[in-house]
């Protein structure tokens, strides 16, 4: 472990994991008396490590094979196929050779192509066009979940990115009749975008309809997230933060544990042993960071289509927006068209530069917003 214990990287153990007391019970519990579940929040919220805290539970770790699937970079059902494939052999590797044998032994569709280390063990070294048809290995994976000598818990992160696959238009219905088969595993769906995830999981018309317990997750109470980051604050050389600096970060960024996370590893890193943290040098943190990101945040800006950019720097400069397609918003920010707002939002959204939270449109990213506003974009 580094010396700052203010973890921004993923899930590190235990004692650098805040919080979630309540959730863990209620999501382990759940799962380990053969619940599949929904986990639905917006990203940075620690969806994931919730999930990866869950596994690492002696009544889960002991007694079941869990996997974390993370298809958010997939865009077609053929790429879900090979990650979800490779997340489960890479998983299986550290549990010794009869265990991911006994993987490796059914994937007659791509036993050719998987290689083999120097130490022999196996390398998932599929090119993705070598599954074919992806639907033949995907029947070889759930067969190995049905008969695997322990039952299997599978996350599958940021599950909605399923809707916008263009090679296969029946991948949920396909995916919900594999599960329906599958009775020696439990699933998590974990996802951000909260319209798509609520249409897939709560709409009638929709093959997963009610085959889920619904699960939300909201930002950690400050005073839980106090109690959390005072003594880590203090561990390795007696730095001490004062009570204000900590509501101060947890006010500024809405309580979105990656957030206040990154300013806390920076405060912790700017603080001298022995030193105390006060608010005077929350400002400077916060602009050292956005002074890295300025590179990326500015080549993400140019990247954009001319139509999206306008409408995201005019969301950006309202901080929230509720009627989107309204006439007062599109004279203010002279943007084309109702017609041509509604696109350019409907691309934002699929590509999470912006969110929706009852029915108010804002930047995702509070870093991003903080950088258009210091770059005087807006």
């Amino acid at each position: 472990m580094t010396e700052n214990p203010f973890v921004t990287n993923g899930y590190a153990g235990p004692e650098y994991f805040c919080d979630r007391v309540e959730e863990t019970k209620t999501l382990t519990n759940l799962l380990v008396n053969g619940n599949n579940m929904a986990l639905m929040s917006p990203r940075r919220l620690g969806k994931t490590d919730l999930i990866r805290h869950c596994f690492q539970q002696p009544a889960v770790s002991d007694h079941y094979y869990t996997f974390v699937v993370d298809i958010y970079a997939t865009n077609s059902f053929r790429d879900f196929v090979y990650v979800f494939g490779k997340s489960i052999l890479e998983t299986l590797k550290p549990l010794g050779r009869r265990v991911w044998e006994g993987f490796l032994g059914v994937l007659a569709s791509v036993r050719s192509d998987i290689s083999f280390d120097i130490n022999g063990n196996p390398v998932w070294g599929l090119g993705v066009g070598a599954m074919t048809p992806p639907q033949t290995t995907l029947d070889e994976i759930f067969g190995y979940l049905r008969t695997a000598d322990r039952h299997c818990l599978v996350a599958i992160d940021e599950f909605q990115q399923i809707t916008y696959y263009n090679d296969d238009k029946n991948v949920e219905a396909a995916l919900r009749t594999q599960i329906q088969q599958c009775p020696n595993a439990s699933f998590v769906f974990s996802g951000s975008q909260r319209h798509l995830m609520s249409e897939m999981f709560l709409s009638p018309a929709r093959p997963f309809y009610q085959s889920v317990i619904p699960m939300s997750l909201h930002p950690i109470p400050i005073e839980r997230y106090w109690t959390f980051a005072e003594p880590l604050f203090a561990r390795g050389g007696d730095r001490r933060i004062t009570r204000q600096v900590v509501d101060e970060v947890y006010n500024r960024f809405h309580g979105v544990t990656a957030n206040v996370q990154r300013i806390m590893n920076l405060l912790y890193m700017q603080t001298p042993r022995g030193g105390l943290c006060t608010p005077d040098m929350i400002g400077p943190a916060i602009d050292a960071y956005l002074q890295m990101s300025s590179e990326a945040y500015a080549t993400l800006l140019r990247q954009m289509p001319e139509k999206q950019r306008n409408v995201f720097l005019a969301i950006a400069a309202e901080r929230r927006v509720r009627n989107i397609s309204g006439s007062k918003f599109i004279h203010k920010y002279r943007l084309p068209s109702a017609s041509s707002v509604v696109s350019a939002v409907k691309g934002l959204l699929e590509k999470d530069f912006i969110t929706q939270d009852d029915g108010e449109y804002f930047v995702y990213d509070h870093f991003f917003q903080l950088w258009i506003e210091s770059s005087g974009l807006i």
